[in-house]
């Protein structure tokens, strides 16, 4: 590991890293939170019925988003030092990092041209991935020379 003092960016891929167990954590309070969390989240009414069947399809899709979120969180923690170098870690934090921007900015483009999807969830959700981005961006931006193997 690099020492997490010299790099600039460990405080804010900390940060990242952390939002993105948060949102890892709140996808695994839908799966007992049930059909209610599912909406609320939006997830959609057909995920949501789906959950309220007790079908096996909610759970697995949410545990492998939970996942995901917890391997970009896993990443950014490597990127800040805290965690042992994860394989490809410049290239992930480039990918996470750009995942992260589109889903936040993929809004825009949506809502020209389907304005009738566009409710409170769409609109806030893509304003936290957005800030979740930035922070990853900022943070990878700022530890990029530490990045190097």
């Amino acid at each position: 590991m690099h020492n997490v003092a010299t790099n600039p960016g460990t405080t804010w891929l900390i940060v990242g890293g952390w939002l993105s167990v948060l949102a890892a954590l709140l996808h695994i309070a839908c799966i007992f939170g049930g059909p209610d969390w599912y909406r609320f989240f939006g997830a959609g009414e057909r995920m949501a019925r789906s959950a309220a069947r007790g079908d096996l399809q909610p759970t697995l899709i949410t545990l492998t988003i939970a996942a995901v979120l917890l391997v970009w969180g896993a990443y950014a923690f490597s990127g800040a030092g805290l965690l042992p170098r994860l394989p490809l870690l410049r290239t992930g934090l480039v990918a996470i990092t750009a995942i992260y921007l589109l889903r936040g900015l993929v809004f825009v483009p949506l809502h020209l041209w389907r304005p009738q999807h566009s409710d409170a969830f769409a609109i806030w959700s893509s304003l936290i991935v957005l800030a979740y981005g930035a922070v990853y961006a900022v943070g990878m931006c700022k530890a990029w020379r530490h990045l190097v193997p």
